[in-house]
């Protein structure tokens, strides 16, 4: 029997919307969202446990007013064409949960140390709700994923997805691939957000973030065959039920909002994200502080799916 690969939960504590990548330097790369959601970090480190006690690099600070002034939530960092990226989310302090996606960029070797640049909002088809964006390749093409409210639907956000012209810019058209529609999906707000991408065995797996902040937070799955066409909903097939949520026999609730990187010997999948260890709230959960990032590996079922299990205990 294989050696499961351990780490020590949490791995960074007060880190909600982990993302974590895995350079060809050999570093891991990690960002999220702030308790106080006024700035961007970076922090790197050879191992993914090492991530806790790297220092941090501020990358880039809210604005003052306007555009971007706000509520920064769930960076994300992405090496595309010999340049950096962070897509990131961001309303105004006139209207705080008013959000829109806007990306910036480094040329540096080390984004710790780079200079980053605006390069403004990613325009989508609509002037509404919108956040949690990823990106990933396939066959040479690059493929944009969100979270958006459509303006004649109800509910809070849609999963949408379109190719890219830059790693700025989509390019038409932007197509629906997922909505809430079961029960486990609409407790609190009708939400479907924070893609993450991996493949394997042939498909293309997403996993997506459902429902209010607190412990009926949840990761569901949508999975398409790598020769289909991504652009089509019907090439994408959703799970009837979480593929990961609360356990209550391991004090973890909420886990969810992840991304995926690999081992440090590049042999094992790990699923990056973030819970809470107690149930309770008060008052607005987007407001308590406590959502940690975490890490443990994903095992892969013999019809080639992933299986995600339940969220570890803490360490003791």
């Amino acid at each position: 029997m294989q050696k499961t690969e351990i780490y020590k939960n949490p791995i960074v504590e007060q880190r909600a919307d982990p993302w974590v990548y895995k350079h060809t330097d050999g570093f891991y790369y990690f960002t999220a969202s702030v308790p106080e959601y006024d700035r961007i970090e970076l922090r790197r480190s050879k191992s993914i446990q090492g991530l806790g006690n790297a220092a941090p690099a501020i990358a880039w600070r809210k604005h003052e007013s306007g555009p971007m002034s706000a509520n920064i939530w769930a960076p994300e960092i992405h090496y595309i064409d010999g340049k950096w990226y962070i897509y990131y989310a961001a309303a105004r302090v006139d209207d705080i949960f008013d959000h829109r996606m806007y990306v910036i960029e480094t040329k540096a070797e080390n984004p710790l140390d780079g200079e980053w640049i605006e390069k403004g909002q990613v325009k989508t088809d609509w002037e509404s709700f919108s956040l949690d964006a990823t990106t990933f390749e396939h066959k040479g093409e690059r493929y944009y994923v969100w979270a958006q409210k459509d303006p004649e639907m109800n509910g809070n956000s849609n999963l949408y997805i379109a190719k890219m012209m830059n790693p700025w810019t989509i390019e038409g058209p932007q197509v629906m691939i997922a909505t809430p529609e079961h029960d486990w999906e609409k407790i609190g707000f009708l939400v479907n957000e924070g893609a993450a991408v991996i493949k394997r065995n042939g498909k293309i797996f997403m996993t997506y973030s459902a429902s209010a902040t607190d412990f009926n937070y949840c990761m569901g799955l949508l999975a398409a065959d790598e020769d289909s066409d991504l652009l089509n909903p019907s090439s994408w097939i959703k799970t009837d039920a979480p593929v990961f949520q609360t356990s209550e026999e391991n004090s973890q609730y909420g886990p969810g909002h992840n991304s995926f990187t690999v081992s440090e010997d590049g042999s094992r999948d790990i699923l990056i994200y973030h819970a809470r260890n107690y149930r309770d709230i008060e008052g607005d959960p987007l407001w308590d502080p406590n959502r940690h990032a975490r890490a443990q590996e994903i095992f892969w079922n013999e019809d080639g799916t992933p299986h995600f299990g339940k969220p570890v205990p803490d360490a003791k």
